[in-house]
């Protein structure tokens, strides 16, 4: 089966819950099917927002404002929207990207306590109301992520990202609650994933919404 059209598919979830293996699987599994497809990410993306994700996740700069934060994710993401993802989907292209407009929601409003009203207004003026096709809410216990995400971390060579793992438990514990609100809100574009099992059959379940959500849409050949 071959789809012809555009799509924007964002990966969503907590610490360490398998995004970037799975964001990975599913490019796989669509440019094998005919989808021309780009991988990309947030913060960063593109140049000069790789620069911001390098001040945005550095633990070094635990001193950050909230505010600061916030601003400087809406400055990265206001790139990689012009540079990489409106003239991918223009040209017709299936854009994954792992995070979008509701991590910011789920990690500056639920777990900075950030006004939720301040956040979608900056996420609109970032993405002239770019929004996701399809996003995969992967859920996994936060304990079990983190612990995920510190290994991984520990063994890596590049860069250490690793500001926000090492926040408190309790701020993750909101990020997931925002999320899980989220989902609740938008039933028709989130797709709730049990990361908790074995990276194939998450890899199914991703699998299956996927190609769900796009037979089920006029375009699909």
């Amino acid at each position: 089966m071959v789809f012809i059209m555009s799509l924007f598919i964002t990966f969503e979830g907590t610490e360490g819950s398998g995004k970037t293996t799975q964001i990975q699987r599913l490019a796989r599994f669509l440019t094998d099917r005919g989808q021309e497809v780009v991988l990309t990410r947030e913060p960063g993306g593109c140049t000069i927002s790789d620069a911001i994700r390098a001040i945005l996740l550095d633990n070094a700069h635990r001193e950050m404002d909230e505010n600061a934060e916030l601003l400087l994710y809406a400055a990265a993401r206001a790139q990689h929207v012009a540079q990489v993802l409106r003239p991918a989907l223009a040209a017709g292209k299936t854009v994954l990207c792992d995070r979008f407009t509701d991590a910011t929601l789920a990690y500056q409003g639920w777990g900075r306590k950030l006004p939720l009203e301040r956040i979608r207004a900056l996420n609109a003026m970032a993405t002239g109301g770019l929004t996701p096709d399809i996003t995969l809410l992967l859920d996994l216990p936060v304990e079990k992520g983190l612990k995920r995400a510190l290994s991984r971390i520990a063994s890596s060579s590049g860069p250490r990202e690793d500001r926000f793992e090492r926040e408190r438990l309790e701020f993750h514990s909101e990020v997931q609650r925002g999320y899980r609100s989220l989902a609740s809100d938008e039933p028709g574009r989130f797709r709730l994933i049990d990361a908790d099992r074995s990276p194939e059959e998450v890899e199914r379940q991703i699998e299956q919404c996927v190609l769900q959500s796009l037979e089920s849409r006029p375009h699909a050949l």
